[in-house]
């Protein structure tokens, strides 16, 4: 993903963190700020040390940016959000991963119902 479509400023975290709405499964939380002037979404991506080591945790980063990517033309272009990766999430075939990313995707009214 290019650098336009990523939140990568800790201020700019703060502020989704702070002021907007969370939505969560078993395997991620999702932080939504909207942002009716900005021409495209931007996401952030968050993996913590209870996920394992850092291949781990990069390995975790791969496969939640990939599924983003294959989303993208879906997806609400007007708001920032932060995706957090819970630890059920380590260890899962990257079709699982992408499959609970949807669900709360779709819980947060990120990405339209089918």
């Amino acid at each position: 993903m290019r650098k336009s479509y990523r939140v990568k400023k800790e201020a700019e975290f703060q502020r989704v963190f702070a002021t907007g709405k969370s939505y969560a499964n078993r395997q991620f939380v999702v932080y939504v700020l909207e942002k009716p002037n900005q021409p495209h979404f931007r996401v952030g991506i968050s993996v913590g040390k209870k996920i394992g080591n850092s291949v781990a945790r990069n390995w975790v980063k791969r496969r939640i940016r990939q599924s983003l990517t294959e989303l993208k033309p879906q997806l609400k272009q007007d708001c920032d959000f932060l995706v957090i990766a819970r630890p059920a999430v380590s260890g899962m075939a990257m079709g699982d991963v992408k499959r609970h990313l949807m669900h709360v995707l779709r819980l947060a009214k990120i990405l339209p119902a089918e």
